[in-house]
């Protein structure tokens, strides 16, 4: 039996991907931080990262950045040349989700959401949320029931979220 403190311990543990190193920056083992937080240097308040590519992964401490332009460049502890910069390339950082602040009200990190179900205004269970991802234009959630749906995770899509509960209710025809 699963209790609600160990849900909520697994959810504190589950890692969220705060981005990824996209490559070497200069010759100097600098390397280029594609960062998915905001604002973007927020990224480097968060340490110490896993790294994670694949089935392998590494702990990583002491990061330090800067902007440049609208990009983030970082000096890795211990890398100190372009080859060992560029052996970087394409690892996804990673925390805890405790060590994130709390979201503001009405703001939600999209691990938080993941696993919830998904009901319409009519009670129709839709699915559970797989995964989110953004156009550009707004967030989506990707609902995975008997089928999959992708729904906009706006208003007036989005009715409410209910975290404790486990619950989210949208304006969806379940036959779209």
């Amino acid at each position: 039996m699963t209790t609600d403190f160990e849900s909520n311990a697994a959810r504190a543990a589950r890692p969220v991907s705060l981005g990824r190193i996209a490559g070497a920056f200069g010759v100097r083992g600098q390397v280029r931080i594609e960062s998915w937080t905001d604002p973007l240097a927020a990224i480097f308040r968060y340490q110490p990262w896993s790294l994670v590519r694949g089935d392998h992964a590494a702990q990583l401490a002491g990061v330090r950045g800067r902007a440049h332009g609208d990009a983030l460049i970082a000096t890795v502890p211990g890398v100190t040349d372009r080859d060992a910069a560029d052996a970087l390339a394409g690892w996804e950082i990673r925390v805890p989700r405790s060590a994130l602040p709390p979201p503001r009200p009405g703001e939600y990190y999209w691990v938080d959401l993941e696993g919830l179900d998904v009901a319409n205004l009519e009670g129709i269970h839709l699915g559970t949320v797989d995964h989110l991802f953004d156009t550009g234009a707004n967030p989506v959630m990707v609902v995975r029931g008997e089928r999959e749906r992708m729904i906009p995770f706006v208003q007036p899509h989005l009715l409410s979220v209910d975290l404790d509960a486990r619950h989210i209710v949208v304006d969806w025809d379940a036959d779209f």
